[in-house]
């Protein structure tokens, strides 16, 4: 399945990425909708580019199964299933499950390539990786229990 990935050293945080996500999506070029999101830090020599690496963690915790691995591995929402709970946001482990102010359904990066076109640096592009094993409670208790997978890696 292709991916998102980043090479955060050319990243030149101009937000041509974050404004073709959101028009492309939400038809608006404000940030705020955008599914990948880049943060500027004088602790880090590099912007930090946040988007979902399609994990499947957030799967297990909607109550209505309104999120789920479609047959290309990305990981997709059914808007019509979706009752707001917002479950999957809390639970992200890399926090990059989002949700507008103006709306109660949740977004989240599915890999679509928009931002990879525009980015002028080179700094996202798509990549072929294995699609990943379902996520089980073992697996979970097992991952969080090492701190991999944590907030913030």
């Amino acid at each position: 399945m292709k991916v998102l990935a980043s090479r955060p050293e050319l990243c030149v945080a101009c937000g041509a990425c974050e404004e073709s996500c959101a028009m492309a999506f939400f038809k608006v070029p404000e940030r705020d909708r955008s599914a990948i999101r880049i943060s500027v830090s004088p602790e880090r020599a590099d912007p930090l580019i946040a988007f979902c690496d399609q994990c499947g963690e957030c799967i297990a915790v909607c109550p209505t199964q309104a999120l789920y691995r479609a047959k290309n591995g990305i990981i997709r929402l059914r808007r019509q299933d979706c009752t707001g709970c917002l479950a999957c946001v809390g639970f992200c482990p890399t926090l990059v499950m989002y949700v507008h102010p103006d709306d109660t359904v949740p977004f989240k990066c599915i890999a679509c390539g928009v931002c990879v076109k525009e980015c002028p640096a080179d700094a996202l592009f798509l990549m072929e990786v294995d699609v990943p094993e379902p996520v089980t409670e073992l697996t979970r208790s097992i991952r969080f229990k090492t701190g991999e997978g944590t907030h913030g890696s």
